[in-house]
């Protein structure tokens, strides 16, 4: 899955970090991941913007 764009209404880093094994490589066993973290606690600073839906 590493390496595919990210689909529309993910964040990009969340999207990335699990679905990519080296986004987490450097951190020891149970060892929290800094900017997982900052997701958690402050939320997305970006989504990918979803397609307009046309059933309204």
């Amino acid at each position: 899955m590493a390496g595919r764009d990210t689909p529309p209404g993910e964040c990009p880093q969340c999207w990335q970090h699990a679905h990519d094994r080296r986004a987490h490589r450097s951190l020891g066993p149970r060892e929290d991941c800094p900017q997982c973290v900052d997701h958690m606690v402050n939320g997305h600073p970006y989504l990918v913007p979803k397609k307009k839906s046309s059933w309204w």
